[in-house]
């Protein structure tokens, strides 16, 4: 089992993330001994579903302060009910396990009025994968630890998104046209890194605009994807960009694409540069590495940075590029962006094998520097 960055808080959480990445793991490991409820499981789910008076009962012998887990929580989103009663009176702590925030969201059950903690569990990082990390493997496979284990990846990947992002989404009942969101699906795929066009979209899959944007919110909403804000000094509208569509996991991509074999080099730019933003938004959690995020491409200008990122007043600017050699064409946004008020450190992540600062100050790192000074929390030293 990998050793994943996560600790357990002193508080009641939910804990959410895509299926496979390692949850309920994670959580019997560093709980033990707490009692399980497991709403995947036929049985119990039925049972609680009918009699929801039941799990109280099931949690009689509960004293204060031990963990009751709650796996798929989402099924029956009004146990949260009986879960903030259960914490408030005889101060039972949860954690509670979800796949996705759409079922809670839309039934407008009690979030436990913000005495949970809110958690969210990402693929495995370089240092969770420790000697078993190949940065080629991962732009292919991905690193959701369900795939990482399987002695066939392609196979598992191919099963994966066929079960998950087809089926089961049916059968939480997200979506009506199944058709349409299978249509939909390898579209949003070649999307990502790319500014979202809703309109292009829905004409590719023949269906609404609308429908577009409630699949997209499906995808946000299960942890698979992630909209990145196009940076806005001003906040005029001309000067809005929209957002970029990122998904959280290479494998899953090309997966979605329905592509298995090697890398192209046409695609290894946009999954490395999303395999970075994953890394940024893992590290976050616990060593809050940034406050906001964003992309910068100015007004009218084909020039761009990847990531701005903000801590307090201050910004960092981060360029990825695949190249696994240096060359100056690579710091055009970079330098673009020298004169952005308040930034502090710009930084070019790359394939190569020499770390350096150029003349006009820009870090130039390999993967590996990145990796070792994300993980240690020294990006912006």
């Amino acid at each position: 089992m990998y050793k994943r960055l996560l600790s357990v808080p002193d508080q009641s959480f939910f804990l959410f993330g895509v299926r496979g990445v390692g949850k309920s793991t994670w959580v019997d490991s560093a709980l033990s001994g707490a009692v399980r409820i497991n709403l995947s499981q036929e049985a119990q789910f039925l049972n609680l579903l009918l009699e929801p008076g039941l799990f109280r009962q099931l949690l009689s012998e509960v004293r204060r302060g031990d963990w009751v887990v709650v796996d798929e929580v989402q099924r029956i989103p009004n146990l949260l009910n009986e879960v903030h009663g259960l914490n408030e009176e005889r101060g039972i702590k949860f954690a509670l396990i979800c796949s996705s925030a759409r079922k809670l969201k839309a039934a407008g059950v009690n979030l436990l009025a913000g005495r949970a903690l809110n958690l969210s569990m990402f693929p495995l990082t370089p240092h969770e994968l420790g000697t078993e990390f190949e940065l080629d493997k991962v732009l292919r496979f991905g690193s959701i630890p369900l795939i990482c284990c399987s002695s066939s990846p392609h196979t598992t990947l191919q099963i994966y998104t066929e079960l998950y992002l087809r089926e089961e989404i049916q059968a939480e009942g997200l979506v009506r046209n199944l058709g349409g969101f299978v249509r939909f699906l390898p579209i949003a795929a070649l999307m990502h890194g790319q500014e979202l066009n809703v309109s292009g979209i829905a004409r590719d899959a023949g269906v609404a605009r609308s429908t577009v944007e409630g699949y997209l919110s499906i995808l946000e909403d299960s942890l698979l994807t992630f909209r990145l804000p196009g940076y806005t000094p001003r906040l005029k509208v001309r000067e809005r960009r929209g957002a970029k569509l990122y998904w959280v996991d290479p494998g899953l991509v090309r997966a979605t694409k329905r592509q298995f074999g090697e890398i192209t080099e046409e695609e290894r730019g946009p999954l490395f540069e999303g395999w970075v933003l994953t890394l940024l938004r893992t590290y976050n959690l616990d060593l809050s590495v940034f406050h906001d995020i964003h992309y910068w491409s100015p007004t009218n200008s084909k020039t761009e940075v990847d990531f701005i990122l903000r801590f307090n007043s201050s910004w960092l600017a981060l360029e990825v590029k695949s190249s696994r050699r240096f060359n100056s064409r690579l710091l055009m946004g970079l330098r673009a962006i020298e004169n952005l008020p308040n930034l502090e450190k710009r930084i070019l992540v790359y394939r190569g094998e020499m770390s350096f600062r150029t003349d006009d100050g820009v870090h130039i790192w390999t993967v590996n520097d990145f990796v070792d000074r994300l993980h240690t929390g020294r990006i912006w030293d």
